[in-house]
């Protein structure tokens, strides 16, 4: 058992670095996306519109 326990250490040191890694990255293409910026009609109450107050431009 002491001989697996270095390659068992290793593989679990490498898997917590993939996971905590990642692999991804913001670029200024990400705002261009229509769900990259909220809609004009989040956050106000259905059916009322655009009331003062809303944040609605």
């Amino acid at each position: 058992m002491k001989h697996l326990r270095l390659p068992i250490l290793a593989a679990l040191l490498g898997l917590f670095t993939l996971l905590a890694t990642g692999c991804t990255s913001r670029s200024a293409a990400d705002n261009s996306i229509p769900w990259g910026r909220p809609q004009n009609w989040e956050g106000q109450i259905p059916g009322m519109g655009t009331t003062p107050g809303s944040g609605a431009r």
